[in-house]
Parts: structure tokens; C-alpha cells; sequence
């Protein structure tokens, strides 16, 4: 069920006076100001097609779905929090400025990210990981959650849902991971996974939803942390805080990389155009190529793209004389960095 008591759906009557505010004026506002609905947008549709989903299989579960921070279910709580700012197109433009992306934009991603949320949220109606069968078939739930983990990109003990091998990330993650690809429809798990040790985690999790089948979970107060009704954050905390998050400090580590991508040259071929702005001319094709093969975030590549430019101009490194191979080597470097980021949450080290 969604979140929807003592709401009016949003019509055009209704559309809200900060939609066409400058972007300043906009991050101004308190969340809790912004006066959201699910209702009458897409995310209500998305909710549906779930619920639907999860009736034809059998189970009689539906979790709350509510406007929080972000995408998660809280703990201990059958419910599932969805990004504010998919609620109105207004919120994704400044998302999408801020952030580079919109995660869940489209119905078809929204619905790959409320699968894998209803896992979680299965896990909390029904206490699954206190079983010791499910922690023998997926591990201890006890293992520490981390931003960052060690990931194999070919490993066939997990299934392939969400982006970055989420489900290598966590025991309650692979759950959640392995339950969105029994639930989506028209996907044969059974002949896409077949040979796969990670098909004996779907047999399991295809066993377990029989046994909940027609099921009712018990009754207990449902949660709503991080509700966008009550967070008195304002907008431009909210992204100076996520901004931060993606940020690297030091702007040495990269010198000595940098000076061998873009070498001085003698004054008889010493160009007039800086490497800084070589780089920022190749932001477009860096932002397509990297997050495409590394499966990291826009924001990140462009944030570590905008600091490596921004140290050139420092150092007053010129641009290359073979551009070509330049850029070939800006994109080997910037892989390697943004892959050393995903596994150990720093764009420096060792891999």
C-alpha cells in the first residue's frame, strides 16, 4: 500500500508554486515543504504493477511505499522508501543537475529497484535471514554493511540485477537480488541461470516464496524513517551533503599520472591549448564510456574529471601533441581509478 492518508492526488490545480522557481530559490526550500504525492505519478503505476505482481505469485504482501531521502527499507520494517524527487519532474531536473542521473527515472528501472526493495522488505515481515537454511544459502546477516566491497565481475555464484554486482555486496543484498529476478516477469531465471551455483539460490528463494504463499506476515508497527513529510533539511544541504560524499581530497595523488599523460614540452612544441581543457573537452565521451564499463555513477566520473582538469591547470600542464593517444590514456587511467574507487572507496591504492 502506498503512503497516501489525508492526501489529495495531484491535478493541475495542484501543481506545486515552486515548479517553475530558479534553481536557487528551489534549494532553499525544506524538504517537509515540498508537499509531495505519490499519487497521480509515475511511481503510483510502478507501485501497482508490483503489487500485482507479487499477487500473482501468491503472496499476500504488500509493503508501504513512502517518499523518504532515498532508496531503501528501513530495518525491522516492512516498507520501502522512494527518492523524493521522483515525485515530480521539477525534483528530477535538479537531481539530474546536481547528480548527473536519476535513479529510477524511467518505470522499467523504478521497477528493477522496487523488486529488489520488496526482498528487503520480505526479510523484515518475515524474519528470513534468522533461518539457518537461508544463512546457509546466502551467509550471515551479521556481516558489517559497507559503502565499498570487493567485488568479482564474472562470478556466476550471483545473479546480475542492479548495477555494480550489488548482490556480491552483502548476504541480504544477494537475497534481495536473487528475489527481484524471481519476481520480475517474463524472465526465465531457470534457463538464464542454469549451470550457475547462483541457480541454487534461486531454487531456494523459488522454494521459500511457495512456502509463504497465501501467507499473511504478523502485525507490528510500520516505520517510516527519513518520511520527506518530516525532514527539515533544506534542498541545497541535502546535495552539498550527498555531493560531499563522492568527493576525493587530496589533489597531489594524481601529479606524478598527470605529468606523465601530459609530459612539458620544449618551447618549439609547446602548445597554446592547456591540458585542462583537453580533458574537458573529452567530458562527454568520458562520460558515456567509463560509467558504462565500470557501472559507477556519472557524478563520480565527472567529479574526479573536473578535479584531474582542475590540477592540470595548476601544474600548467600543456596538452598533448598526439591527442589520440592521449585520450586513449586518459581513459585506461580514469577506468583504473574509478575501478580502484568501487573496491576500495579511494581512487588511490593499491587494487
Amino acid at each position: 500500500m502506498t503512503d497516501t492518508k489525508n492526501r489529495a492526488p495531484m491535478t493541475t490545480a495542484t501543481i506545486p508554486a515552486w515548479a517553475d522557481w530558479p534553481d536557487d530559490k528551489v534549494l532553499e526550500l525544506r524538504l517537509c515543504d515540498l508537499k509531495l504525492d505519490i499519487r497521480s505519478t509515475y511511481l503510483e503505476t510502478c507501485i501497482q504493477s508490483l503489487y500485482r505482481e507479487l499477487q500473482e505469485r501468491g503472496l499476500h504482501f504488500q509493503p508501504l511505499c513512502y517518499l523518504g531521502d532515498e532508496w531503501f527499507s528501513p530495518d525491522s520494517s516492512p516498507s520501502i522508501a522512494i527518492p523524493f524527487y521522483l515525485a515530480h519532474p521539477r525534483l528530477k531536473q535538479l537531481e539530474k543537475k546536481f547528480m548527473l542521473e536519476v535513479e529510477g527515472d524511467s518505470e522499467s528501472e523504478c521497477m528493477k529497484l522496487l523488486r529488489h526493495e520488496t526482498g528487503h522488505a520480505l526479510c523484515h515481515a518475515f524474519g528470513l535471514p534468522r533461518r539457518r537454511l537461508w544463512q546457509a544459502v546466502f551467509g550471515s546477516p551479521k556481516k558489517e554493511f559497507r559503502d565499498f566491497y570487493h567485488y568479482q565481475p564474472y562470478s556466476k555464484s550471483f545473479v546480475r540485477h542492479l548495477e555494480n554486482w550489488y548482490a556480491q555486496s552483502h548476504p541480504e543484498e544477494d537475497f534481495a537480488e536473487t528475489f527481484a529476478v524471481w519476481l520480475t516477469p517474463a524472465l526465465n531465471w531457470k534457463k538464464q541461470y542454469e549451470g550457475w551455483p547462483a541457480y541454487k539460490k534461486l531454487l531456494y528463494t523459488d522454494k521459500l516464496m511457495r512456502e509463504l504463499k497465501g501467507k499473511t506476515p504478523p502485525r507490528f508497527k510500520i516505520e517510516k524513517p527519513f518520511a520527506i513529510s518530516r525532514l527539515k533539511m533544506r534542498l541545497k544541504t541535502h546535495y552539498e551533503k550527498r555531493r560531499k560524499f563522492y568527493a576525493e581530497d587530496d589533489p597531489a595523488l594524481f601529479d606524478s599520472d598527470l605529468k606523465r599523460i601530459f609530459p612539458s614540452l620544449d618551447a618549439e612544441g609547446q602548445r597554446s591549448v592547456p591540458a585542462s581543457t583537453f580533458l574537458l573537452r573529452q567530458r562527454t565521451l568520458l562520460l558515456a564510456v567509463i560509467p558504462h564499463w565500470t557501472h559507477e555513477r556519472k557524478f563520480t566520473v565527472n567529479r574526479l574529471l573536473r578535479k584531474l582538469a582542475a590540477r592540470c591547470a595548476e601544474l600548467k600542464l600543456p596538452a598533448p601533441k598526439d591527442e589520440d593517444q592521449a585520450r586513449a590514456e586518459v581513459i585506461a587511467y580514469l577506468t583504473a581509478l574509478v575501478s580502484n574507487y568501487l573496491f576500495t572507496g579511494k581512487f588511490k591504492g593499491h587494487l
